[in-house]
This record gives structure tokens, C-alpha cells and sequence, in this order.
């Protein structure tokens, strides 16, 4: 995959709303088999699609895109030996030793592209208006379902919904809005209101687990409001439960992939990327064939070596 199909795939990463890396080259030392320029797409289950560089680049750069993707901050990263660089890496860079046969070096530039949060609102009104306007502001993806015409399909596990269908089957659609299992859900409505909704559905069989994590009313509570100023009381309470991490689902982030360390050339290469060796007990991961093959070769070697470290 080169240019436009990076491009592409990107376009349809983003359309899914699933987050990746970006890596690109922006420069090498030859005989390093990358060119300037080269780009590839590193998902969050660690496929790269594209092309960075050869074998010994590509561990390195799967980890850290991973890396970068968990804690959403850009990184530069100078591939090579230390002895390359000298003193003249600037800082904020970071400097990963490559112990291959290939003297060549490479500058990757890494960078997180996370979804943007999703709110779904069921209902049509002036404060549904208004809430979908100041999600819009904030760059949040905001859709407006008319109560008849939502499906859980329209939401998933990382989504926010807010049901506010005022009286119009709100027991339909809030018994739908659970079905999707988003990291949010709230209903728009008195407590006493939401009080009946919610026995009617666990009289219908919801499970009771399901129902517990709806919010009602949703929104911080500001007092007597307006409707406009329910739209603000409701953003507030996503943006504060954001924030605070409380809708671990809505979060664009990805876990930190788990290193591992070749015990051959000792490079940092992401557990579960390649086939293991197992050697008494213990899964052993490499950065190319050849680590893989020298490790088979004489097994002891490396982990009396491993040890010793």
C-alpha cells in the first residue's frame, strides 16, 4: 500500500472511528531501504499497512505507534545507533538503537489520529438543537435521530446517548438506547419520570445492571433551567465525566501495547506482534527472521545473556 491507498485506508479508518498511527519518514542515511516521504498506517491492533522500512524498523515503529496512539501525544523518533547521532539529537526527540546487519538510519515522524467523541441524541427539539450546536463547537461527532427512526446500531460501546423524546416512547427508546451499550446514557426528564420508565423497563426484563447505568435527569444539576440551558447542563456533565476518565469507553485512547525485548539484537518489539519461541516456559519475540533464527540456534546463550542483564 503506497500514497493514495495510505490515504484511502485513513479516509475509511476515520469513517469507522477507529483510531491509528501515521507514521512517516522524513529522513533517512542510507543503505536504509526507506525513502523520505514514506508513510504507512498502524492500527490499534498493530497492523501496519504501508511501508516505513524493512524488518528491523517495523517492530519498533508498530510499539511506539501504539505507544503514541495510549497516551495521544506526536513523538520523532531517530532509528539507528546511538554512535550515529552523537551529541547532535535535538531534544524531544527519541533515540531507538536498531541492532541490524544494515548501517542505515531513519527519522520517523509518528502521530495519533483518535475518533472524535460521538454523541447521539434522540429527540427533536429546541434543546436538542442546541446540543448538537455546542457539541459541533467542541469538534464532537453529533447526530439528531428522531425517536421513531433510532436503531442501537446507530451507536456502539463508545458512544454518548441522550434520550430526550419527551413522553414520545420514551420507554421504546431508552430500552434501544440500552441495547447499544454506549459509555453514556441519560434520559431527559424529571427523576419521577425517569423513575417510571426505568421500573417499566425492568418489569419488561432489562436487566437491572443495564438500567442502573442510565443517568436521570441527565445533566448536572443547575436548577430550574431553561431548555437551551438543559443542552449546556448536559455538555458539561459529558465534558466533567470525560475529563475525569469516568466514561472509560468514550475515550479515544488506546492500552499501551506490552515490549518485549529480543533477546538477541535487544530491541523493543511489541509481545504478540510475531510467532513466539517458547524455551522453558518462556515466549521469546524478535524483530526479523534472523534474531529468530540465531536464538534457535543456541537458545542458552541468549538467556544465560538475558539473565545476566
Amino acid at each position: 500500500m503506497e500514497g493514495l491507498g495510505v490515504l484511502e485506508e485513513m479516509g475509511e479508518l476515520t469513517r469507522r472511528g477507529e483510531p491509528f498511527a501515521l507514521a512517516t519518514v522524513v529522513w533517512r542515511q542510507s543503505p536504509s531501504s526507506s525513502q523520505p516521504g514514506a508513510r504507512a498506517i498502524i492500527t490499534a491492533g498493530g497492523e501496519l499497512h504501508g511501508w516505513i522500512g524493512g524488518a528491523c524498523a517495523e517492530p519498533v515503529v508498530i510499539l511506539q505507534a501504539q505507544q503514541v496512539m495510549a497516551d495521544g501525544t506526536a513523538r520523532l523518533l531517530l532509528l539507528g545507533t546511538p554512535e550515529q547521532f552523537g551529541a547532535a539529537v535535538p531534544d524531544g526527540m527519541t533515540v531507538i538503537p536498531i541492532s541490524c546487519q544494515s548501517e542505515g538510519a531513519l527519522e520517523v515522524y509518528i502521530e495519533p489520529v483518535l475518533p472524535v467523541p460521538h454523541l447521539v441524541i434522540v429527540g427533536d427539539s429546541p434543546m436538542t438543537r442546541t446540543l448538537a450546536s455546542l457539541a459541533g463547537a467542541l469538534g464532537w461527532r453529533a447526530e439528531e435521530i428522531r425517536g421513531p427512526d433510532f436503531t442501537p446500531e446507530a451507536a456502539d460501546g463508545r458512544s454518548m446517548i441522550v434520550v430526550a423524546t419527551q413522553g414520545h416512547d420514551d420507554e421504546d427508546v431508552l430500552e434501544r438506547a440500552v441495547a447499544a451499550r454506549p459509555a453514556y446514557l441519560g434520559l431527559v426528564g424529571s427523576r419521577r419520570r425517569g423513575a417510571t420508565v426505568l421500573g417499566y423497563l425492568a418489569d419488561r426484563g432489562v436487566p437491572r445492571d443495564q438500567l442502573d447505568r442510565v443517568r436521570v435527569p441527565a445533566g448536572l444539576d443547575l436548577g430550574p433551567t431553561t431548555h437551551r440551558e438543559i443542552a449546556v447542563a448536559i455538555l458539561a456533565e459529558l465534558v466533567q465525566l470525560r475529563a475525569s476518565g469516568a466514561l472509560a469507553g468514550a475515550h479515544a485512547g488506546v492500552p499501551a501495547a506490552e515490549p518485549a525485548r529480543d533477546p538477541v539484537c535487544g530491541m523493543s518489539v511489541t509481545a504478540g506482534s510475531s510467532r513466539p519461541v517458547r524455551y522453558e516456559g518462556t515466549d521469546y519475540y524478535f524483530c526479523c527472521a534472523g534474531c529468530r533464527q540465531a536464538f534457535e540456534q543456541d537458545p542458552d546463550a541468549y538467556v544465560k545473556r538475558e539473565t545476566r542483564c
